[in-house]
């Protein structure tokens, strides 16, 4: 097999939303417009979907401005914005239904509000995550970090926008502040550099296509 890990990575996320305009108008407004895709679906699915996309944000104060953002937008509130011992977040939910975290490891502000993003991690809530770890090495992923049964997170391409992070499905609901129970599609579609599959928690994802932003203004003239 010649694949090599290094060349293998998330190339893209294609959210799959009952109202394309509505989720268009609240990535515009969260500044994610450029991280994600979205494609029109009513494919049935209730509860936890088993992900979240967290954003890495400098300061507390930008954390706040994110979510009000969001709200604004149509967003609902999950989790108010904290402090914690790893420093200061909240989390909401769009009106398509995908949970967003917004985070910084800040617990003080060192000046305004940016609307700048540091980082934006896809975390898959998964039930083993040694097993669905060597899944994804398996398919060339490279492994960044892992801290055992817990957590895994794996390198990002040259041209992937966003990070592929595992955590257990019932830590990652509990996290967000949701019921981890959930049934039905998982309405998000992953593109890889290694081609089409299934992983062990249903997680679907095929081939890259030409890499770019969302494909919003596109859509919006079909």
């Amino acid at each position: 097999m010649a694949t090599t890990a290094s060349a293998t990575s998330l190339a893209s996320v294609t959210l799959e939303v009952a109202d394309p305009e509505a989720a268009r108008r609240f990535c515009t407004a969260l500044g994610v417009d450029t991280y994600v895709r979205l494609r029109a679906s009513e494919a049935d699915s209730s509860g936890f979907r088993g992900f979240t996309l967290a954003l890495t944000v400098s300061r507390p104060a930008t954390v706040d401005s994110f979510l009000r953002a969001g709200v604004d937008a149509g967003a609902t509130m999950l989790k108010p914005a904290v402090k914690s011992l790893w420093g200061y977040g909240g989390v909401v939910q769009a009106p398509d239904g995908t949970i967003w975290k917004i985070a910084t490891s800040a617990k003080k502000d060192t000046g305004p509000a940016t609307r700048e993003i540091d980082e934006v991690v896809l975390l898959l809530g998964v039930e083993d995550v040694k097993a669905s770890k060597q899944f994804y090495a398996g398919r060339g992923l490279t492994l960044a970090r892992s801290f055992g049964g817990k957590y895994a997170e794996f390198a990002s391409g040259p041209s992937s926008p966003v990070k592929l992070a595992l955590y257990k499905r019932r830590g990652l609901a509990k996290d967000l502040g949701v019921p981890a129970e959930g049934t039905g599609s998982h309405r998000i579609v992953l593109a890889s550099t290694a081609g089409s599959f299934t992983d062990p928690d249903g997680f679907a994802w095929e081939a890259a296509t030409s890499p770019g932003p969302a494909p919003a203004t596109a859509s919006a003239r079909s």
